[in-house]
């Protein structure tokens, strides 16, 4: 069990995000996350088996706290539009300075452990927004005749259309791919005001 307060805990934490957000997962070492961390090797591994399970552990802690901020967004009495909008600022937050290089690990990752840990975090992540979905439809939040299901799997290929490089190449960043489609999602490619007639 790691001591989150443990302040060499911290610093390795600290560096080795900075290193991946800027480089990816599969270009830094453990040799140099512990020199810029300044701490011995020994010290990394009294707190990581490997540098997987250190990008587990800081996915963990990242997605922890984005989930506890979505949480308190969705809790809040205000309207359902204004929560997809604060819904989307939480997500440009959270990417705006993640780099192509830690996007592309993160889904094409060779590490076969970490493909299925970051999988299944994925699913569990997609099915509490789906959870939150469903509550929205069943409060008329939702247009009735949309299943939860569509958005499920528009959610799940939205990981996909994230590597494909036809579609990075059409963005300044990934960054902006990912609003893109976060906003597709939620308002489609019509005006806001407007309604296809039935």
């Amino acid at each position: 069990m790691n001591d989150i307060d443990d302040p060499k805990l911290k610093q390795i934490v600290k560096t080795a995000k900075t290193l991946f957000w800027k480089y990816g997962i599969r270009r830094v070492t453990i040799e140099e996350i512990c020199r810029e961390a300044n701490v011995s090797k020994m010290t990394f591994y009294k707190h990581f088996a490997n540098k997987a399970e250190l990008a587990k552990f800081i996915y963990i802690k990242i997605q922890s706290e984005a989930m506890d901020k979505y949480q308190r967004i969705m809790a809040q009495p205000i309207p359902y539009p204004e929560k997809v909008k604060q819904s989307i600022l939480l997500k440009i937050e959270f990417t705006d300075e993640i780099s192509k290089e830690f996007i592309t690990d993160f889904y094409k990752t060779a590490d076969p452990e970490l493909v299925q840990f970051f999988n299944q975090k994925m699913k569990e992540g997609i099915q509490q927004v789906l959870n939150d979905f469903i509550d929205a439809q069943a409060r008329g939040d939702l247009r009735p005749d949309i299943k939860p299901e569509f958005i499920q799997f528009f959610l799940e290929q939205m990981r996909d259309m994230l590597q494909d490089e036809r579609l990075i190449r059409l963005y300044n960043s990934p960054q902006d791919l990912i609003i893109e489609l976060i906003n597709f999602l939620f308002y489609g490619i019509l005006p806001r005001d407007e309604k296809i007639e039935e």
